[in-house]
């Protein structure tokens, strides 16, 4: 090893200690906030309370949820979630339906932030993908059944 990779390393090491010991990288300020009782919910308008404090949603043709109809393989489900044509999107959730923990993203958004959301999921059988967008104060939803096959046989 040569001596300024040491002397490099020993530094960094130094100071990652001293921040440490300050107080200044405790888990508490470095990662985000958790939604315990939306994660840990059992049910679909459960995790909806925990997350917007009320399950009382709209059906609107705003949003455009995609997902196949028929996924191969359900522990990589695509799912994307597109409301770009609503105004004012505030955040975006999305549920399955017969998961054990039905809540499986949220994402918030700031100001000129567009309602447009990306993901994989996972999926152990046929179920409904729900996607709810919060806007303008108030909760709108699609829904689409995905269909879940087994190795990709129809089973």
């Amino acid at each position: 090893m040569k001596r300024r990779s040491f002397l490099k390393g020993t530094l960094a090491t130094g100071a990652a200690a001293v921040a440490v010991n300050a107080g200044l990288l405790t888990p508490s300020t470095v990662l985000a906030a958790w939604n315990k009782e939306a994660f840990t919910a059992k049910s679909t308008d459960a995790a909806l309370t925990g997350v917007y404090g009320s399950s009382a949603t709209a059906a609107s043709g705003d949003i455009q949820l995609k997902a196949p109809a028929i996924a191969e393989n359900g522990a990589v489900t695509p799912v994307t979630v597109d409301a770009t044509g609503m105004a004012g999107v505030e955040s975006i959730a999305i549920l399955a339906s017969k998961n054990p923990i039905p809540l499986v993203a949220t994402y918030a958004f700031s100001g000129a932030g567009l309602g447009f959301a990306s993901t994989r999921i996972k999926m152990g059988e046929t179920m409904n993908v729900i996607a709810v967008v919060k806007a303008g104060g108030k909760l709108y939803k699609a829904e689409q059944e995905v269909k879940v096959t087994i190795g990709g046989c129809g089973g």
